[in-house]
């Protein structure tokens, strides 16, 4: 009975996912209860980046200037989290935390600009009945950029606690499951948001919005229960000076090799994002695809994305060098990028979704790559993990948000300059302003490759030290 039940146990560990995340430090129910803040985090994005952009234009009447203004406010938020990270890493306290007042003041300014939202963008659509007339500007402003600064210091503070409380063998699979969380956290609050804000008024917004505000709080609350130990610091040790920023960038920079890095992350997140908001539209456009065929094109990315998770994890089981994989996912973006532009003169949607496939794949394989790249870079002297983690995040968020804002810009202006027969008549097509962003995406992919290059070297193709056992599960497969 009992050699059942171990083996019964056994079974189970084995096929539960991220089961090998789990440490005897940092068992799975503390691991999952930590994990709740990002689902706070992706219930905000989904709010920043879906729900409230759709209201705000539609339902609100805003211009989409406007909406494209108060949503790009928080990546201006993203080149900080470094710093955010660093503070974190020094900070000092009278019963020893570090990271928890940093994922407390996070959650409450998250949950601050979500209370004051609902109203700063009733007010601006013009339901005002005194105060200056730009009030509605300076408030929904605030409350983005409230909420955008509580996210990035939440989740940065949050991620370094969680590489803290992992031991050196589990902390790339620990942080891949919180990003995995946050998959989770964006998908079932757009369902749930999405539901409630089917019968629209201004307040059903109210509620909403401000429901998701005390929803973040009593999550962060619940995952910051007792994850961090009290270890109390005498008045000598709280008033020594920290380390200056610049002194641990120049430890880490020395040590790792990070610049590189993150110039590789940055130019290759810009490769694979740029057309995030272009492919359909050009599908729609240029190939006369259906309102259903195009809305497939989330689904086709996904679902790659998810099969480069399997093979990055297939080849970091067989000890394959983590910047190869990274360089990898960058030639099957490059090859996507090519499917997509051929799709327009040959005429054919199945290119056009292998494409979209091929660009999935890439993402999945470049992300695995660098998130485990980050997390596994020795720190030294004045470095710590969460300069790292921030490093990462601010690298990524930022390229992010640039590419896309880049690309839509770009595809307008070359697409207007084609269309007045400023590039002469073979370029005066539809496709061209569209073609100029995917070959520009293919340029940014061949520098992320020339970055990556020498970090390969460096390892002389050997495995990256990340002890995996012989096996990668489920938590390796980063978002």
């Amino acid at each position: 009975m009992i050699l059942g039940r171990k083996f019964i146990k056994r079974l189970s560990l084995r096929m539960l996912p991220f089961s090998d995340a789990a440490s005897e430090q940092l068992p799975m129910s503390r691991l999952l209860r930590l994990s709740l803040f990002q689902i706070s985090c992706g219930m905000c994005t989904v709010m920043l980046l879906g729900t409230l952009n759709r209201v705000m234009i539609v339902e609100l009447g805003l211009a989409a200037s406007i909406v494209a203004f108060m949503v790009a406010l928080p990546v201006l938020i993203a080149p900080f989290r470094a710093l955010l990270g660093h503070r974190s890493d020094t900070h000092r306290s009278a019963i020893g935390w570090k990271r928890v007042p940093y994922i407390w003041f996070g959650s409450l300014w998250q949950m601050g600009g979500l209370a004051v939202m609902p109203f700063a963008l009733l007010v601006l659509s013009g339901q005002q009945q005194i105060g200056p007339v730009w009030a509605g500007e300076v408030l929904a402003a605030a409350a983005f950029l409230m909420t955008g600064l509580g996210l990035h210091m939440t989740q940065t503070a949050g991620l370094a606690l969680a590489a803290d409380l992992a031991t050196e063998e589990t902390q790339p699979r620990v942080v891949a499951l919180l990003y995995v969380m946050f998959l989770v956290g964006m998908l079932v609050s757009a369902l749930i948001i999405g539901s409630l804000l089917r019968d629209f008024s201004s307040i059903r917004l109210v509620q909403v919005v401000q429901g998701a505000a005390a929803v973040t709080i009593v999550l962060n609350l619940i995952a910051l229960w007792k994850q961090e130990s009290i270890a109390p610091m005498s008045r000598a040790e709280r008033s020594a000076p920290r380390p200056a920023m610049r002194a641990a960038w120049r430890d880490l920079s020395r040590n790792t090799g990070i610049a590189r890095l993150l110039v590789a992350v940055a130019l290759g997140t810009m490769a694979l994002s740029m057309q995030d908001v272009l492919l359909e539209p050009y599908g729609g456009e240029i190939l006369g695809l259906s309102v259903s065929a195009t809305t497939l094109l989330t689904a086709v990315w996904a679902s790659a994305s998810l099969f480069g998770y399997w093979l990055a994890g297939r080849w970091l089981g067989r000890n394959v060098n983590v910047h190869r994989i990274s360089a990898s996912g960058l030639l099957f973006g490059i090859i996507g990028l090519a499917c997509v532009i051929f799709a327009a003169p040959v005429n054919s949607g199945l290119l056009f979704f292998v494409g979209a496939g091929g660009i999935g794949l890439g993402a999945g394989l470049f992300g695995v790559g660098t998130l485990i790249a980050a997390m596994t870079l020795p720190v030294e002297g004045k470095a710590g993990r969460g300069l790292v983690l921030g490093a990462w995040g601010a690298a990524q968020a930022t390229a992010a948000g640039l590419a896309v804002a880049a690309g839509g810009g770009l595809r307008d202006l070359i697409g207007t300059a084609a269309s007045n027969g400023l590039l002469g008549t073979a370029l005066n097509h539809p496709a061209t302003g569209y073609s100029f962003v995917y070959h520009i995406e293919i340029g940014l992919c061949f520098a992320a490759l020339i970055a990556i290059g020498p970090l390969v070297r460096a390892r002389g193709g050997a495995g990256h030290a990340v002890s995996t056992n012989g096996k990668i599960g489920l938590a390796e497969f980063p978002t």
